[in-house]
């Protein structure tokens, strides 16, 4: 799994990984919790079956706008709809806690190796 940052307009909102395979893309169920962010890489569609914890997700279209939030509590499903190329989800209250709201350009940026932060 690659790591690195979510940006919005140049700023850092939080870390983030990105998941590239389906074993990556369910990491969250064998956490207790996110501090960061995971990107969900050509998912049009995010369910929470099996974490212990509510969840955040933002999904993007094809250049990374945010197209709908939505707060999902265990063992539920949230569909991005019309747009959705890709979801970046998150524990819950972070959408809320980082502003990011729908229209949101948000950058998704690899760390680069032996990088403290975005470059």
């Amino acid at each position: 799994m690659r790591s690195g940052w979510l940006l919005r307009d140049g700023d850092v909102v939080c870390a983030l990984e990105m998941a590239e395979t389906p074993a990556e893309r369910r990491i969250l169920r064998k956490r207790a919790g996110c501090d960061g962010a995971l990107h969900l890489e050509g998912v049009r569609s995010v369910h929470s079956l099996g974490m212990k914890f509510p969840i955040d997700v933002a999904f993007l279209s094809v250049d990374h706008a945010v197209v709908r939030v939505a707060s999902l509590k265990p063992w539920r499903l949230a569909l991005g709809g019309r747009g959705t190329r890709s979801a970046v989800a998150m524990g819950a209250g972070s959408l809320e806690r980082w502003s990011v709201r729908v229209g949101d350009q948000l950058e998704l940026r690899e760390a680069r190796p032996g990088s403290n932060g975005p470059s």
